[in-house]
């Protein structure tokens, strides 16, 4: 393995892939929570309520932080290490890409700011509205990066001139089917994400009896209720996807022949070990959507009967339960990429040819450097996350700075 640049390339690209996306997934199933949450506390004036803002909130601020850094070197990864694709695709698939990163830097970055240091400093609905701007803008992004990944898979609105794809129609590149399909499956999928982990750290702190202001017991309802609206939509908007499934590309045929193309997938078809992990993920991301689906039915029935806050064993299952969420979005990521195989750009460039031609020894520092760096990042979101989510209200990035001590005042009568 260590001899070939292109596996060491694509192994690259899996983990870093598959890591940013679990920061991108608890990002956008977390926001809308803390919106509404937020919007709840400001129409009710609830100090009690802001403070459960405040800890979510916190949570948020450093998931963010991680996954900017996260996108960032992605995007270096993909700059060094697919020169092909850039070359031949950059206009097309780099300019949402741009967009996108504009937007994250410029606008989300920016509102995120105001809101994170604008506690006590903005009226309440400008506040709210700074996190309103956050939430959208996340989505946003989301949306542009599948503009990206939708034309890999399913290219659109391009023609070839002197082996350089032009893009053609905007339009349809933004239409994409491909896009607006993973899009719709995204905001279903991460909702379930942010609604498990939601009611995980709630059932962490209610199973050791820890419910200030009643905020863990407003929060597992509140999963329970999310959780409930999107397990059926998020089977569903993922099950649409397999109608692109063996259809050709409109642009199919700018590039290769047909009978080109069907060698290149012969010829892949003598290596079925990318098959097979496809099929893999496949297996894990509807084994872990199964055992999911049947989380908020339990939650809505204890509810029901006034238990949802009250079973320490029911709690204790709940606590692990985000990796169940984690393991259908690895697993549905696999299954969805690994499944383009043998090509980048479906019909247009193989994954051999998209590679940066390198030796084997930069391949190995090139895999050696960013895998350590994705897991440097993953290991302490991890922990800071845990570690916040352990302590409850009473700590977190958020939470304001004790009021310090004055000394007393010696009455001048004294003297």
């Amino acid at each position: 393995m260590l001899d070939d640049p292109l596996l060491l390339a694509r192994l690259q690209f899996a983990l870093t892939a598959g890591t940013h996306y679990l920061f991108v997934a608890f990002t956008l199933g977390l926001a809308p929570l803390i919106l509404l949450s937020q919007l709840s506390a400001t129409l009710r004036r609830d100090e009690a309520r802001m403070r459960a803002v405040r800890f979510w909130g916190g949570l948020y601020v450093v998931n963010y932080g991680m996954g900017v850094l996260s996108g960032l070197v992605m995007e270096l990864q993909l700059a060094t290490n697919w020169s092909g694709l850039n070359d031949m695709f950059g206009y097309a698939f780099a300019a949402p890409l741009a967009v996108e990163t504009m937007g994250a830097f410029f606008i989300e970055s920016t509102f995120l700011g105001l809101w994170i240091f604008g506690w006590d400093r903005m009226g309440r609905w400008a506040h709210l509205t700074c996190f309103a701007v956050v939430t959208a803008t996340a989505y946003a992004s989301a949306y542009w990066v599948l503009v990206a990944n939708g034309f890999l898979k399913y290219p659109v609105g391009v023609e070839i001139e002197d082996g350089v794809a032009v893009l053609t129609d905007p339009v349809a590149l933004m239409t994409n089917p491909s896009t607006l399909m993973a899009f719709a499956h995204v905001v279903t999928s991460t909702l379930l994400v942010g609604g498990l982990v939601v009611a995980a750290v709630s059932a962490y702190h209610l199973a050791h009896r820890n419910d200030p202001d009643r905020m863990f017991s407003r929060g597992i309802r509140r999963a329970a209720v999310v959780l409930g609206a999107a397990v059926i939509p998020t089977v569903v908007t993922g099950g649409t996807q397999f109608s692109l499934f063996g259809q050709d590309p409109p642009t199919s045929g700018l590039t290769y022949t047909p009978a080109e193309i069907a060698a290149i997938e012969d010829g892949y078809g003598a290596a079925p070990a990318a098959s097979a992990i496809s099929l893999t993920g496949e297996a894990v991301m509807m084994t872990a959507w199964t055992l999911i689906s049947l989380i908020p039915l339990l939650m809505l029935l204890m509810w029901l009967i006034r238990r949802l806050d009250r079973w320490r064993w029911f709690h204790w299952l709940l606590v692990f339960s985000p990796f169940l969420a984690y393991a259908a979005s690895t697993g549905g990521w696999v299954f969805r990429e690994v499944g383009r195989q043998p090509w980048t750009v479906t019909h247009h460039l193989t994954t051999a040819d998209a590679v940066t031609d390198m030796s084997p020894g930069l391949a190995v520092v090139s895999f050696s450097l960013f895998t350590a760096a994705f897991a440097v990042l993953a290991c302490v979101t991890y922990w800071l996350l845990v570690r916040f989510a352990r302590r409850g209200p009473e700590s977190g990035p958020l939470v304001p700075a004790a009021e310090p001590e004055s000394d007393p005042v010696m009455p001048t009568h004294v003297f």
